[in-house]
């Protein structure tokens, strides 16, 4: 699903904050795979909770891999420019503080320090090669869905391999973790699809 918006789902990046981060922010560098992107709301809403919850010095190691079967969003990514409907719902302190208006009314850009921590490689999950190996998180929303049982389960096999010891996983909350996987990841709470990696 190509449409998206700006701090999509607070539920999920809310644990990402609260789990995720005080055990990620011990180390040197932070290696996080946005996988399924669109055209770029996701991670850059997440590079934007990091940037707040890290301080500018420590969110320089931060590196956002986004990819996506569709290679015209790198474009739309690496620009960083997005029309009103994809930002309104952004709070208001955070938008005045990483967006600036364009040339063309009713477009805004994210700020510099962002768009650079944000970079696109087009990429097929199904192809089963990450797109590289000791990422401490993985975001994959709504693209599972999409997929047969078996693409699920090899796909999360996948990413497993590819996320760094300690390292985190994030789906849509409508996908279960497959009982193929029992054993190789821990639910953080009952409640939300974030689990890290055992």
């Amino acid at each position: 699903m190509a449409f998206t918006y700006f701090f999509r789902d607070m539920h999920t990046l809310k644990l990402i904050e609260e789990h995720a981060l005080p055990n990620l922010k011990a180390r040197q560098h932070l290696d996080i795979w946005d996988a399924g992107c669109a055209h770029g709301p996701e991670p850059y809403t997440l590079a934007i909770v990091l940037h707040e919850n890290m301080g500018k010095f420590m969110f320089r190691n931060v590196r956002i891999y986004a990819s996506d079967l569709n290679e015209q969003f790198g474009e739309v990514i690496s620009k960083g420019v997005y029309p009103e409907e994809q930002v309104k719902r952004i709070p208001p302190e955070i938008f005045e503080r990483y967006f600036s208006p364009t040339d063309d009314p009713g477009n805004s850009v994210i700020a510099e320090p962002i768009r650079r921590s944000v970079t696109f490689q087009q990429h097929n999950l199904t192809s089963l090669r990450p797109i590289k190996d000791g990422l401490c998180l993985i975001l994959c929303k709504n693209v599972l869905l999409h997929l047969t049982q078996e693409e699920r389960v090899n796909v999360i096999r996948m990413f497993h391999g590819a996320l760094s010891p300690g390292g985190y996983l994030a789906t849509e909350q409508t996908q279960k973790m497959p009982e193929e996987m029992q054993g190789m990841f821990r639910q953080v709470k009952p409640d939300a699809q974030l689990y890290l990696k055992v």
